[in-house]
């Protein structure tokens, strides 16, 4: 893939987390695609990542995520997110709080014959649970 190939699919990938199309944002991913997060753990296939999405919107469906920067490098990019939402439904367990959460998350993705091949998810989940009410924090002195 080209740069403004690799680009134009970030620009799609972006407009599907602003609609919370599922199924558009699975579609970006190759069939045997590969995603591993904090949350979901490790993801193969294309209905495993579709299912994923799915979660994530219905335990967050107000959930809203921005950009804030952008590198490409050959096949791969990497997508520097922040995202917002309430948690209105169970989440590993936890019934819904009501609770707002804010992430900023990085996504390594690596791209080929014009999907993504993988994408690698890294965000504070701890922080995430401490948003949650799950776990207590110190705070700082």
């Amino acid at each position: 893939m080209t740069r403004d190939d690799i680009l134009a699919l970030l620009v799609r990938r972006n407009a599907a987390f602003k609609a919370r199309d599922s199924a558009t944002l699975a579609s970006l991913h190759a069939q045997n695609g590969v995603v591993a997060s904090p949350a979901g753990g490790v993801q193969e296939g294309h209905e495993d990542i579709h299912r994923v999405y799915r979660v994530w919107f219905a335990v967050f469906p107000d959930i809203i995520f921005h950009e804030d920067g952008q590198l490409v490098d050959e096949n791969r990019a990497v997508q520097i997110l922040r995202f917002s939402g309430t948690h209105a439904g169970e989440f590993f367990g936890l019934p819904a709080t009501g609770r707002h959460v804010e992430v900023t998350m990085v996504c390594v993705l690596t791209f080929r014959d014009g999907l993504i091949s993988e994408e690698r998810r890294i965000y504070d989940f701890t922080g995430m649970l401490v948003q949650l009410g799950v776990l207590k924090a110190k705070p700082h002195v």
